[in-house]
């Protein structure tokens, strides 16, 4: 039997690569040989064992890559094609699709639903830090990369772009917007691009690493507040006037952050969360105004989908955004312990890494 190297999750602290079967092929499976991926937050909540997955996982779920293999009922695809897949992968068929929701496409009436049930690799099923990843329903999933894009073009679609998108696009950002985004990692600053896109006039960062607030005004994010410097509330309620921000996008996951994006709306404002959190959060009653205030909370799982990535990459291909900037570091797949070590700690400037096998 075939073999590959992988990235798997061994327990709490560790990620390892090992050596592992390449992956069956089944009716409406594609097997895709990954030519680059990416380590993403959600993997060092993994890795730390903060969100749990079963030990012995193939960890990832963001591929660029070449079909290598397609399953026997798969039309509309050729084997040597470069094609990305989101990082959620729906079925297409199922009541949460059905419903326009294709993140939380899992379980079924009879074994119980499951929440987030649409992010499969990395999660249910091998992902793809490896050197195959088998795509399920390759027919909803697979989107061709134009041959004008390189992989490091298309790289943040399958999720960082995706997810810091559905941020603005929950919140409801409107022509003339005001939005504040609250961390300007990755997601975040897709967030930022993604407010732009949909017509926010004035957009406000709020980070304190100089590697992330350089990148963001290279993006034309309007405003820049170091937390540490400033307090980040007081400077939006100045910008605006006292008046407060449309949409205020959370992207870190943080008990303060949430707050602080809770306090930085207008009355009737709306606090779009993308962060991945560990613990319960607080709402305090001040900043929630008791519940008066009209304000809404919303949440947002990266949209996935085959459609979904073929808008991103044209969004790319447009020349609206270049993300290519978001990856500062490369490794090969034999170096990816030392690529987890440098991710998950934030050293060097690091916002994201390309992971070629």
């Amino acid at each position: 039997m075939p073999k590959m190297k992988a990235a798997i999750f061994a327990e709490p602290g560790r990620i390892v690569l090992e050596s592992r079967p390449v992956p069956d092929v089944g009716p409406l499976d594609a097997l895709v040989r990954i030519s680059t991926t990416t380590i993403c937050g959600t993997d060092v909540h993994i890795q730390r064992g903060e969100y749990p997955v079963q030990r012995g996982l193939i960890v990832g779920h963001e591929p660029v890559g070449i079909i290598e293999k397609l399953g026997s009922q798969v039309a509309g695809y050729k084997e040597g094609q470069r094609v990305i897949a989101g990082a959620i992968t729906p079925s297409g068929h199922s009541y949460a699709c059905l419903c326009g929701q294709h993140s939380q496409d899992g379980g079924t009436a009879r074994h119980g639903f499951k929440p987030a049930g649409g992010w499969r690799f990395g999660n249910t099923i091998d992902g793809c830090q490896a050197e195959f990843v088998l795509v399920p329903d390759a027919m909803a999933n697979l989107a061709p990369v134009p041959s004008n894009l390189t992989d490091e073009q298309v790289l943040m679609c399958p999720d960082i772009m995706s997810t810091g998108f559905a941020g603005a696009e929950n919140g409801g950002v409107r022509i003339g917007d005001i939005v504040a985004v609250f961390a300007l990692g990755p997601i975040g600053l897709c967030a930022a691009i993604g407010a732009r896109l949909m017509g926010a006039t004035t957009v406000i960062g709020v980070d304190t690493v100089p590697e992330r607030l350089a990148v963001a005004r290279r993006l034309g994010i309007d405003h820049i507040v170091d937390y540490r410097k400033i307090d980040p509330v007081a400077a939006i309620r100045e910008f605006t006037g006292g008046r407060g921000v449309d949409v205020a996008i959370e992207a870190l996951g943080q008990q303060q952050t949430f707050e602080n994006a809770l306090r930085a709306l207008r009355p009737g404002g709306t606090l779009s969360s993308l962060g991945v959190y560990s613990g319960d959060l607080r709402i305090p009653l001040d900043a929630f105004t008791a519940g008066l205030g009209d304000n809404k909370i919303v949440t947002s799982l990266c949209p996935g989908g085959k459609e979904r990535m073929r808008r991103l990459m044209a969004v790319v291909a447009a020349g609206r955004t270049d993300l290519g900037a978001l990856v500062t570091h490369r490794f090969k797949l034999d170096q990816i312990e030392e690529a987890y070590e440098l991710f998950g700690h934030q050293r060097d400037g690091v916002l994201k890494v390309a992971i070629t096998p």
